[in-house]
């Protein structure tokens, strides 16, 4: 089957392979363009360009290309951009969406979902229309979250949905046939908008629970004595969990749980296990809180002018 793929970050690369590999002619590549990065700000290409530079394929940064190139079907997976009505009036196009539409519809499913302490995502494959992830459905699968963090996450519902677009496009040669698609219900649609810094700041008055998801998203942040200090592994700690003293602790304030430092929240607390201090590399709580002694003290300071990200 001649294909359009359009993608953009490393999560769309497993599906562009699996493609290729099943024998799919893959007539053109369309990705996000390069971005300047580093000291030096060289220009990086996206990790699909990447890819399909690696494979031979044609890539561009212009959905128009796929126009003229005499794809049948557009394949999308996180590609990120708009795609203009008469593109998607020339050449019919589905897209692999990482969540149970129509619940997170938009840029951010898998963070949003995990943040939201949804117990389940999934992967559909949809067909794009106009409006923002609102076609109809061909296919959805279901996957438990657990206690994956997003990166953990990401990689299985890649798997899940490279094996549902392996399984819908076998009829190579044929006529493009991905069989029955269900309209979305209108009830229950939520839009998974893209995260921003103060999503990913530890609120200590929220609930552990909380704060352990937006540690798992990845990205999460507090302040010590107005520097930035990253919180990269955590687990939260019940109130049953806690000694009679940490209870009477202030929301924000460091405890010292298991000789490990331990922000008091809400309700329980959040137990650092690795973090990343201004300035340096990520390294075990225990040995920041050895050097920077903050039992006692209090986490999430309004940061200096000063403050960096580390």
């Amino acid at each position: 089957m001649r294909l359009a793929y359009l993608g953009t970050p490393e999560m769309a690369v497993p599906p562009l392979r699996a493609l290729h590999e099943a024998g799919h002619d893959i007539v053109a590549v369309v990705s996000g363009a390069d971005k300047r990065r580093g000291r030096r700000g060289q220009p990086t290409p996206s990790p699909v360009k990447a890819a399909a530079s690696e494979l031979g394929l044609p890539v561009s940064d212009d959905p128009e290309d796929v126009l003229t190139s005499g794809a049948e079907l557009g394949v999308v997976v996180a590609y990120g951009r708009i795609i203009r009505p008469h593109v998607l009036a020339a050449v019919p196009m589905v897209n692999l969406h990482f969540s149970l539409l129509p619940r997170w519809r938009g840029a951010a499913p898998v963070e949003r979902a995990l943040l939201a302490g949804d117990r389940t995502t999934g992967v559909c494959l949809m067909a794009v229309e106009e409006g923002l992830d609102t076609g109809c459905v061909y296919e959805r699968v279901e996957v438990p979250i657990g206690d994956a963090d997003a990166a953990q996450l990401r990689n299985t519902l890649v798997d899940v949905g490279t094996e549902v677009l392996l399984r819908r496009l076998s009829g190579q040669g044929q006529p493009v046939d991905l069989g029955a698609c269900e309209p979305q219900p209108s009830a229950g649609a939520t839009y998974a908008e893209k995260l921003v810094a103060e999503d990913l700041r530890l609120d200590p008055a929220l609930a552990a629970e909380q704060l352990g998801r937006v540690v798992r998203v990845g990205g999460a942040w507090t302040t010590w004595k107005g520097d930035r200090l990253k919180v990269l592994s955590a687990r939260p700690l019940d109130e049953a969990d806690l000694d009679p003293e940490d209870l009477a602790a202030e929301p924000g304030t460091v405890l010292l749980v298991e000789r490990s430092p331990a922000l008091r929240c809400g309700r329980g607390a959040l137990l650092l296990e690795q973090v990343q201090p201004a300035g340096r590399g990520p390294m075990p709580a225990r040995d920041w809180a050895n050097g920077a002694r903050p039992a006692g003290g209090r986490l999430g300071d309004t940061p200096g002018t000063g403050a960096s990200d580390g």
